[in-house]
């Protein structure tokens, strides 16, 4: 009994003491679960952090690169979405490839992949287990268009995965003033992609959202939102109206004369605006792994510009009162310090002439004797000054270059004086040239209108037209033209290849020489020279200028270097001034010769009793259209023609035929477009060779055509010029 006693004595002592236990472990436990409730948190962890990070999805939200426009809002530069494509190969996705030898059977062609390459890598995924697998380049940076052609084939297993890429869709179009962005959106290099980028890059967003366990948003879930900010856009004064044609022009050039390099910029006298700037060797921003040249030669780039300096020298004299364009002067050479300098027809010059035909012939000694006995050599670094050279434009543009002016001693006043010795860029002669232009007054030139924040819709930034100098005077400015037509239009001046009928074109043709890279002098040969013009017209009130630079284009021994820069000036030129509506002035025979005819007023006639009429005239009648009566006519009445010239009658039928225009002088295109009222557009120069719109099509009222025209034949250089090659003594002499 006592023993019995002892045992549950031990067993109620092991109760209280297991008893004990438990309840201190309980409070334990519930002041945990008290304190957990109580903070939230566990070993520092916040349990409500915790739970909301795997309930809840944050997404990113991608901003959109700016655009950059012409100066009309057509996009040059843009963010696109791109597809890249690829399969998934694992048998437990709910889609994956099924049927390899059907897949790259129909896959192949889109993504540009031989069929036996795309059946390999499909099987080898599939052999080694992998999940998806890439298809090659040619399954990247594919447009809408394309995934749509993918997707229609209906294959198991292809997938899409949405990418943004920067797209040009002008392609080779003022590249090296666009630049580019690599294609999947990386860095951006050249140009204005890269010299504006801080403006141009986006700036992601994200939303944050709670979701279940199957990633189903919940109901109104707490979201937070931060915007994605796009990117400026940026619009510019390019005018692609004319950089089209630019572009086109400059490519026929190429093909045609292989040149080293080429330059052409187009621009506004009155405010300054760039129309136009390409380079050549160029290149398809889209396909940036192609490029051979990364410098915007007309900004970069500065070499010796030949006789187009002749104008700042003339002008400089004419504003200091010390020039007399009668005077008479010895041409041919003049001996400066230890230097002989001569004219470029091998120093033979052209006699006793006055200094304004000294300027017609380009004549290096003229200029000389003008800089030195005239000007001095401070008076002409001042006005070079004044003109802008010695320093840059600032035009808004990355990686400009400085002139160099050589100011060493008498010889180099003088070949400065000539432009020669001294570097400058294509940009500061545009510049420069814009004095001339608009009454002396100088305009900065600029590239970027405005700035444009598409999330606020303002305007951050907008350029305005910059006087940045006057250095010459209004007088100046108008006797300077006077010379300059004289360049193109007198039988003594050296730009007749510049002439446009119907338009008074105006400026200095330039050769300029390139130094040799392999010793001291200069290189020669026939064409080894950088062959310039700088133009603008109309002269009355110039609304273009145009600057071209050839850089040693493969001529025949029968051509002259301005063949290929003529082409590209007048070209351009022409388009330009028929495009801003400055109508040319066509000059009519007024008088009838014994040999002429004088038109008639042929409007509401029947046109049966015209053609009766003027049957017996020598006259080539052009009838357009089927009607039975004439609505209008080219030339009007009381016009004089010449035997075997083309009378345009339109009819007053709602339909015509377009005629074959092959052989047809720029004159007949331009008599034409008026009666039928067609915008024309003229490349080259002589007579219709191709035409846009193909005889016999219907054409209406406000068309556009364009006709390539050339000449009978080529232009012969003089015998001046087809003289032996400079020698290294003679490197003085070349000017024109």
């Amino acid at each position: 009994m006592k023993t019995l006693e002892i045992k549950r004595s031990v067993t109620n002592k092991r109760a209280v003491l297991l008893l004990g236990v438990v309840l201190v472990l309980f409070c334990i436990l519930l002041g945990r679960v008290v304190y957990i409730q109580t903070t939230k948190e566990i070993d520092g962890q916040n349990l409500q952090t915790l739970g909301e990070e795997r309930w809840t999805t944050t997404k990113n939200l991608e901003g959109v690169r700016g655009t950059i426009y012409d100066r009309a809002g057509s996009a040059i530069a843009q963010e696109l979405n791109s597809y890249t494509v690829y399969a998934v190969l694992d048998e437990n996705y709910q889609s994956y490839v099924r049927d390899v030898e059907k897949t790259a059977n129909l896959l192949g062609p889109h993504i540009n992949m031989d069929e036996h390459a795309l059946t390999n890598a499909l099987t080898n995924g599939k052999t080694s287990g992998k999940f998806q697998i890439e298809l090659g380049a040619g399954a990247k940076n594919m447009t809408h268009e394309q995934m749509s052609a993918i997707l229609d084939l209906e294959l198991d297993g292809i997938y899409f995965r949405d990418e943004p890429r920067r797209y040009y869709p002008k392609q080779t179009y003022a590249s090296h003033v666009i630049g580019y962005t690599e294609r999947d959106m990386g860095e951006a290099r050249m140009g204005l992609e890269r010299s504006l980028n801080d403006l141009l890059k986006a700036e992601d967003g994200s939303i944050s959202y709670q979701r279940d366990r199957k990633g189903i948003p919940l109901v109104n879930p707490n979201q937070h939102i931060t915007a994605a900010k796009n990117g400026q856009d940026v619009y510019l004064t390019l005018d692609s109206n004319i950089q089209t044609a630019l572009e086109q022009v400059m490519t026929q050039v190429e093909e045609e004369y292989n040149p080293e390099k080429m330059i052409a910029i187009v621009a506004d006298p009155k405010t300054g605006e760039i129309l136009g700037m390409s380079n050549r060797p160029s290149f398809n921003p889209n396909k940036y792994e192609q490029i051979t040249n990364y410098l915007n030669y007309a900004i970069s780039d500065r070499f010796e510009p030949g006789s187009t300096m002749k104008m700042f020298t003339v002008a400089a004299a004419i504003e200091e009162g010390v020039y007399s364009g009668s005077e008479n002067y010895q041409s041919g050479t003049i001996q400066v310090a230890d230097h002989s300098i001569g004219d470029h027809n091998n120093r033979k010059g052209w006699g006793s002439i006055s200094y304004d035909e000294g300027f017609y012939r380009s004549s290096n000694v003229a200029m000389a004797k003008i800089a030195l006995e005239k000007l001095g050599g401070d008076k002409l670094y001042d006005y070079l000054h004044k003109f802008g050279f010695g320093q840059k434009t600032g035009i808004d543009l990355p990686n400009e270059a400085d002139s160099l002016i050589a100011k060493y001693g008498q010889t180099e006043v003088a070949t400065t004086a000539y432009g020669q010795g001294t570097a400058v860029t294509p940009i500061q002669q545009i510049q420069a040239a814009t004095a001339i232009a608009n009454e002396g007054k100088m305009m900065k030139p600029y590239i970027i209108d405005r700035i444009v924040d598409p999330n606020s819709n303002t305007v951050v930034l907008k350029n305005e037209a910059e006087v940045v100098g006057e250095p010459i005077s209004k007088e100046t400015a108008a006797q300077v033209k006077d010379l300059l037509e004289g360049v193109v239009t007198s039988s003594a001046g050296t730009g007749h290849p510049y002439y446009l009928e119907g338009f008074n074109v105006i400026g200095k043709t330039g050769t300029a020489q390139i130094s040799n890279p392999n010793g001291s002098g200069y290189i020669t040969g026939h064409g080894e020279n950088i062959f310039s013009f700088l133009g603008m017209a109309p002269k009355e009130d110039p609304r273009v200028i145009v600057y071209v630079a050839v850089d040693r284009p493969k001529i025949g021994l029968d051509e002259v270097g301005s063949a290929p820069t003529s082409m590209i000036f007048n070209t351009i030129m022409k388009h330009s001034l028929q495009y801003l509506n400055i109508t040319p002035t066509v000059e009519e025979i007024v008088e009838e010769t014994e040999a002429g005819f004088e038109t008639e007023n042929y409007i509401g006639r029947s046109t049966a009793e015209v053609k009766e009429s003027l049957q017996s005239e020598e006259i080539d009648l052009v009838m357009l259209g089927s009607g039975s009566k004439v609505d209008s006519q080219q030339p009007l009445s009381g016009k004089g023609m010449l035997p075997r010239e083309r009378l345009f009658i339109r009819t007053e039928s709602e339909t015509v035929k377009m005629p074959d225009l092959t052989g047809w002088s720029n004159r007949d295109v331009r008599r034409f477009a008026e009666v039928m009222e067609l915008t024309p557009t003229f490349f080259g120069n002589g007579y219709v060779q191709k035409q846009s719109v193909e005889p016999g099509s219907t054409i209406r009222k406000g068309e556009y055509i364009v006709v390539e025209l050339e000449p009978n034949s080529r232009e012969r250089i003089s015998e001046d010029e087809l003289s032996e090659p400079l020698t290294e003594t003679q490197t003085e002499q070349i000017g024109e």
